[in-house]
Protein backbone atom coordinates (compact mmCIF):
# COMPACT_ATOMS: atom_id res chain seq x y z
CA UNK A 1 0.00 0.00 0.00
CA UNK A 2 1.61 3.49 -0.84
CA UNK A 3 2.67 5.82 2.03
CA UNK A 4 1.17 8.92 2.01
CA UNK A 5 3.68 12.52 1.71
CA UNK A 6 3.06 14.17 4.69
CA UNK A 7 3.51 17.61 4.23
CA UNK A 8 3.76 18.29 8.36
CA UNK A 9 0.26 19.49 9.16
CA UNK A 10 -2.45 16.69 10.16
CA UNK A 11 -5.23 17.90 8.07
CA UNK A 12 -3.24 18.96 4.97
CA UNK A 13 -2.02 15.29 5.35
CA UNK A 14 -5.84 13.93 5.50
CA UNK A 15 -6.67 15.90 2.55
CA UNK A 16 -3.31 14.80 0.38
CA UNK A 17 -3.44 10.90 1.48
CA UNK A 18 -7.11 10.90 -0.18
CA UNK A 19 -6.37 12.45 -3.28
CA UNK A 20 -2.81 11.12 -4.36
CA UNK A 21 -0.45 8.14 -3.46
CA UNK A 22 3.16 8.62 -3.06
CA UNK A 23 5.05 5.04 -3.31
CA UNK A 24 8.44 6.51 -2.37
CA UNK A 25 9.17 9.43 -0.02
CA UNK A 26 11.64 12.05 -0.73
CA UNK A 27 12.30 14.56 2.25
CA UNK A 28 14.94 15.42 0.67
CA UNK A 29 13.68 15.43 -3.10
CA UNK A 30 14.80 18.47 -5.46
CA UNK A 31 11.26 18.87 -7.41
CA UNK A 32 7.60 17.41 -6.88
CA UNK A 33 6.35 15.49 -10.25
CA UNK A 34 3.23 16.00 -10.16
CA UNK A 35 1.22 13.38 -12.40
CA UNK A 36 -2.35 12.98 -13.72
CA UNK A 37 -4.00 10.21 -15.36
CA UNK A 38 -5.34 9.74 -18.40
CA UNK A 39 -9.22 9.39 -18.83
CA UNK A 40 -10.80 6.54 -16.78
CA UNK A 41 -7.29 5.79 -15.22
CA UNK A 42 -6.05 5.37 -11.73
CA UNK A 43 -3.10 6.66 -9.75
CA UNK A 44 -1.09 3.42 -9.45
CA UNK A 45 0.77 3.60 -13.54
CA UNK A 46 2.30 6.87 -12.38
CA UNK A 47 3.04 6.21 -8.48
CA UNK A 48 5.16 3.14 -9.60
CA UNK A 49 7.70 6.07 -11.53
CA UNK A 50 8.29 7.14 -7.66
CA UNK A 51 10.03 4.04 -6.91
CA UNK A 52 11.46 3.55 -10.95
CA UNK A 53 13.38 7.40 -10.81
CA UNK A 54 16.72 6.85 -9.63
CA UNK A 55 17.12 10.73 -9.01
CA UNK A 56 15.96 13.46 -6.56
CA UNK A 57 12.69 13.43 -8.12
CA UNK A 58 9.33 12.69 -5.33
CA UNK A 59 6.20 11.73 -7.27
CA UNK A 60 2.79 12.58 -6.68
CA UNK A 61 0.03 10.72 -8.61
CA UNK A 62 -2.92 12.11 -8.26
CA UNK A 63 -6.02 10.17 -7.68
CA UNK A 64 -9.37 11.71 -8.94
CA UNK A 65 -12.99 11.30 -7.27
CA UNK A 66 -15.42 8.04 -8.55
CA UNK A 67 -12.38 5.52 -8.58
CA UNK A 68 -9.86 3.36 -6.42
CA UNK A 69 -9.98 4.86 -2.53
CA UNK A 70 -12.56 7.17 -3.94
CA UNK A 71 -14.57 4.84 -5.33
CA UNK A 72 -17.77 6.35 -3.21
CA UNK A 73 -17.57 9.81 -4.76
CA UNK A 74 -19.31 11.31 -7.10
CA UNK A 75 -16.80 11.65 -10.24
CA UNK A 76 -16.11 15.10 -11.33
CA UNK A 77 -18.39 17.04 -13.80
CA UNK A 78 -16.22 20.09 -14.60
CA UNK A 79 -12.20 20.58 -15.05
CA UNK A 80 -12.72 23.68 -12.30
CA UNK A 81 -13.63 21.15 -10.29
CA UNK A 82 -10.75 18.84 -10.43
CA UNK A 83 -8.60 22.23 -10.34
CA UNK A 84 -10.16 23.58 -7.61
CA UNK A 85 -9.52 20.40 -5.54
CA UNK A 86 -5.75 20.07 -6.71
CA UNK A 87 -5.22 23.61 -5.95
CA UNK A 88 -7.10 23.62 -2.35
CA UNK A 89 -4.77 20.42 -1.23
CA UNK A 90 -1.42 21.28 -2.89
CA UNK A 91 -0.62 24.35 -2.77
CA UNK A 92 1.21 24.55 0.76
CA UNK A 93 3.36 21.34 -0.90
CA UNK A 94 3.90 23.34 -3.93
CA UNK A 95 5.01 26.20 -2.10
CA UNK A 96 8.06 23.67 -0.08
CA UNK A 97 10.05 23.45 -3.31
CA UNK A 98 9.97 23.41 -7.16
CA UNK A 99 7.72 21.14 -8.77
CA UNK A 100 6.91 19.88 -12.39
CA UNK A 101 3.30 18.37 -14.03
CA UNK A 102 2.92 15.47 -15.96
CA UNK A 103 -0.11 14.11 -18.29
CA UNK A 104 -1.45 11.68 -20.58
CA UNK A 105 -3.95 12.48 -23.06
CA UNK A 106 -6.83 13.51 -20.47
CA UNK A 107 -4.04 13.81 -17.85
CA UNK A 108 -2.35 16.71 -20.30
CA UNK A 109 -5.46 18.84 -20.18
CA UNK A 110 -5.41 18.40 -16.30
CA UNK A 111 -2.29 19.69 -16.84
CA UNK A 112 -2.75 22.65 -18.64
CA UNK A 113 -5.69 23.67 -16.68
CA UNK A 114 -3.97 23.37 -13.24
CA UNK A 115 -0.69 25.17 -14.54
CA UNK A 116 -3.00 28.02 -15.58
CA UNK A 117 -5.11 28.36 -12.50
CA UNK A 118 -1.70 27.98 -10.60
CA UNK A 119 0.34 30.98 -12.18
CA UNK A 120 -3.01 33.10 -12.62
CA UNK A 121 -4.37 32.70 -8.68
CA UNK A 122 -1.27 31.72 -6.80
CA UNK A 123 1.74 32.91 -8.82
CA UNK A 124 2.99 29.54 -9.09
CA UNK A 125 5.06 28.32 -12.26
CA UNK A 126 6.15 24.67 -12.60
CA UNK A 127 9.47 24.56 -13.41
CA UNK A 128 8.50 22.12 -16.67
CA UNK A 129 5.29 20.48 -18.07
CA UNK A 130 5.60 17.66 -19.94
CA UNK A 131 2.61 16.25 -22.00
CA UNK A 132 1.54 13.36 -23.88
CA UNK A 133 -1.15 12.17 -26.59
CA UNK A 134 -3.18 15.26 -26.52
CA UNK A 135 -3.61 18.59 -28.90
CA UNK A 136 -3.25 21.50 -26.93
CA UNK A 137 -6.69 22.49 -25.66
CA UNK A 138 -7.30 25.30 -27.79
CA UNK A 139 -6.46 23.87 -31.05
CA UNK A 140 -8.78 23.59 -33.77
CA UNK A 141 -7.53 19.73 -33.88
CA UNK A 142 -8.57 19.03 -30.48
CA UNK A 143 -12.29 21.34 -30.95
CA UNK A 144 -12.66 19.56 -33.68
CA UNK A 145 -12.46 15.86 -32.40
CA UNK A 146 -15.22 13.59 -32.30
CA UNK A 147 -16.97 13.33 -29.17
CA UNK A 148 -16.83 9.81 -26.98
CA UNK A 149 -18.42 10.08 -24.06
CA UNK A 150 -22.20 9.87 -25.69
CA UNK A 151 -21.61 6.63 -27.91
CA UNK A 152 -23.31 3.60 -27.63
CA UNK A 153 -21.96 1.07 -25.78
CA UNK A 154 -21.40 -0.92 -28.70
CA UNK A 155 -19.41 1.89 -30.51
CA UNK A 156 -17.27 2.63 -27.37
CA UNK A 157 -16.11 -0.48 -26.46
CA UNK A 158 -15.14 -0.56 -30.39
CA UNK A 159 -13.41 2.51 -29.78
CA UNK A 160 -11.82 1.51 -26.60
CA UNK A 161 -10.35 -1.75 -28.19
CA UNK A 162 -9.72 0.73 -31.38
CA UNK A 163 -7.17 2.60 -29.44
CA UNK A 164 -5.85 0.05 -27.23
CA UNK A 165 -4.16 0.32 -23.40
CA UNK A 166 -7.08 -1.39 -22.03
CA UNK A 167 -6.13 -4.52 -20.65
CA UNK A 168 -8.21 -7.52 -22.23
CA UNK A 169 -9.66 -9.00 -19.41
CA UNK A 170 -11.51 -5.73 -18.49
CA UNK A 171 -12.73 -5.92 -21.95
CA UNK A 172 -13.71 -9.29 -21.99
CA UNK A 173 -15.54 -9.01 -18.43
CA UNK A 174 -19.15 -7.35 -18.48
CA UNK A 175 -18.96 -7.14 -14.78
CA UNK A 176 -15.53 -5.33 -14.53
CA UNK A 177 -16.72 -3.11 -17.89
CA UNK A 178 -19.85 -2.31 -16.27
CA UNK A 179 -17.52 -0.54 -13.04
CA UNK A 180 -15.16 0.65 -15.36
CA UNK A 181 -17.29 2.31 -18.51
CA UNK A 182 -19.12 4.94 -16.27
CA UNK A 183 -15.63 5.94 -14.77
CA UNK A 184 -14.31 6.74 -18.48
CA UNK A 185 -17.54 8.13 -19.72
CA UNK A 186 -17.42 10.91 -16.79
CA UNK A 187 -13.65 11.81 -17.51
CA UNK A 188 -14.66 12.28 -21.46
CA UNK A 189 -17.44 14.05 -20.62
CA UNK A 190 -15.61 16.21 -18.50
CA UNK A 191 -12.60 17.10 -21.20
CA UNK A 192 -15.11 17.17 -24.06
CA UNK A 193 -16.85 20.01 -22.04
CA UNK A 194 -13.56 22.03 -21.30
CA UNK A 195 -13.11 25.10 -23.35
CA UNK A 196 -10.46 28.08 -23.14
CA UNK A 197 -9.04 30.39 -25.44
CA UNK A 198 -5.39 30.18 -27.08
CA UNK A 199 -3.55 32.49 -24.79
CA UNK A 200 -2.85 35.92 -26.05
CA UNK A 201 0.85 35.75 -25.39
CA UNK A 202 2.56 32.78 -22.87
CA UNK A 203 1.91 32.94 -19.60
CA UNK A 204 4.51 30.28 -18.58
CA UNK A 205 8.72 30.67 -18.64
CA UNK A 206 9.00 27.19 -18.11
CA UNK A 207 9.97 24.27 -20.71
CA UNK A 208 7.55 22.35 -21.58
CA UNK A 209 7.72 19.18 -23.72
CA UNK A 210 5.59 17.41 -25.70
CA UNK A 211 5.34 12.79 -26.29
CA UNK A 212 3.08 11.21 -28.37
CA UNK A 213 2.94 8.23 -30.39
CA UNK A 214 4.18 7.78 -34.14
CA UNK A 215 0.51 5.76 -34.88
CA UNK A 216 -1.77 7.50 -32.72
CA UNK A 217 -4.23 9.90 -34.33
CA UNK A 218 -1.91 12.69 -35.35
CA UNK A 219 -1.82 15.69 -32.35
CA UNK A 220 -1.61 18.96 -32.99
CA UNK A 221 1.57 19.35 -30.54
CA UNK A 222 3.01 22.51 -31.83
CA UNK A 223 0.11 24.38 -30.62
CA UNK A 224 1.45 23.43 -27.04
CA UNK A 225 4.44 26.00 -27.73
CA UNK A 226 1.75 29.36 -27.52
CA UNK A 227 1.63 28.58 -23.29
CA UNK A 228 5.55 29.31 -22.37
CA UNK A 229 8.49 31.54 -23.98
CA UNK A 230 10.64 29.28 -22.50
CA UNK A 231 11.97 25.78 -23.95
CA UNK A 232 9.80 23.34 -26.26
CA UNK A 233 10.58 20.28 -27.65
CA UNK A 234 8.75 17.19 -29.10
CA UNK A 235 9.46 13.89 -29.17
CA UNK A 236 7.60 11.03 -31.07
CA UNK A 237 7.96 7.46 -29.83
CA UNK A 238 6.94 3.84 -31.74
CA UNK A 239 3.47 3.19 -30.97
CA UNK A 240 -0.25 3.58 -30.81
CA UNK A 241 -2.61 6.44 -28.18
CA UNK A 242 -1.31 3.96 -24.57
CA UNK A 243 2.60 3.80 -26.28
CA UNK A 244 3.46 5.14 -22.99
CA UNK A 245 2.78 1.47 -21.18
CA UNK A 246 5.63 0.30 -23.73
CA UNK A 247 8.77 -0.76 -21.24
CA UNK A 248 11.39 0.79 -23.66
CA UNK A 249 9.07 3.72 -24.69
CA UNK A 250 8.66 4.27 -20.57
CA UNK A 251 11.98 4.31 -19.70
CA UNK A 252 13.18 6.72 -22.54
CA UNK A 253 10.43 9.65 -21.20
CA UNK A 254 11.92 8.16 -17.33
CA UNK A 255 15.31 9.05 -18.43
CA UNK A 256 13.88 12.40 -20.05
CA UNK A 257 11.82 13.42 -17.18
CA UNK A 258 15.03 12.68 -14.62
CA UNK A 259 17.64 14.43 -17.05
CA UNK A 260 15.45 17.49 -17.12
CA UNK A 261 14.41 17.66 -13.39
CA UNK A 262 17.68 17.07 -11.87
CA UNK A 263 18.69 20.51 -12.23
CA UNK A 264 15.37 22.26 -12.70
CA UNK A 265 15.52 23.87 -10.33
CA UNK A 266 18.89 25.31 -10.38
CA UNK A 267 17.83 26.25 -14.02
CA UNK A 268 14.94 28.02 -12.99
CA UNK A 269 16.27 29.96 -10.56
Amino acid sequence: MAAPCDTGTPEPFSRMDKMMNCFMKRPDAAVRLLCFPWAGGGSLHYARWGNLLDSPVEVYSIKLPGREGRAKEPFATSMQQIVDEVADTLVPALQEKPFALFGHSFGAMVCYAVAEYLKRVHSLEPVHIFVSGASAPYSETRLQAPKRSQLSDEDFLHWMKTIGGTPSEILASPEVLKLFLPVLRADLQVVENFRCSKPEKPFLSCPVSCFDGKQDTPHDLKAWKDITCGDFNIQMLPGFHFYLKDKANEKIILDYITKHLETADMDYL
